[in-house]
């Protein structure tokens, strides 16, 4: 499995947390820079982000991907959008908290939300 990580670098007690919540390795982690211009529109930022990853059409569709959001909530939902389209499906994506009781801030992996189901869910609610 490939992680897409938009957001703060994983550590390796993060990709053994990855590995047991997955039920298989993590064969790589992509880092993307996060940082935008605001003044700029989002979407051909991002885009040219995902195109410079360099993913074939057929890997888009076919490859497990999980996504590590970046933090800034418009670029996520654009990111999403655009992940979408490029997969025929919303991707899981990691949901981070940070450490209780640890006088230096870290970061640990609390669920992979596998966002397709919740969709699929959702359609019930129609």
């Amino acid at each position: 499995m490939r992680i897409i990580n938009f957001s703060r670098p994983l550590t390796e007690q993060n990709l053994r947390e990855i590995e047991t919540l997955a039920g298989c390795a993590v064969s790589e982690v992509i880092e993307v820079p996060s940082q935008i211009d605001l003044q700029s529109p989002l979407e051909p930022q991002i885009a040219s982000r995902l195109d410079d990853l360099g993913l074939s059409s057929r890997e888009w569709q076919t490859e497990p991907l999980l996504i590590n959001l970046p933090s800034l909530n418009y670029s996520a939902a654009v990111v999403l959008a655009l992940v979408h389209g490029r997969m025929g499906h919303f991707p899981p994506v990691l949901r981070l908290v940070p450490e209780t009781g640890s006088v230096v801030t870290r970061f640990k992996v609390m669920e992979i939300l596998n966002l397709q189901a919740i969709r699929e869910r959702a359609r019930g609610k129609r």
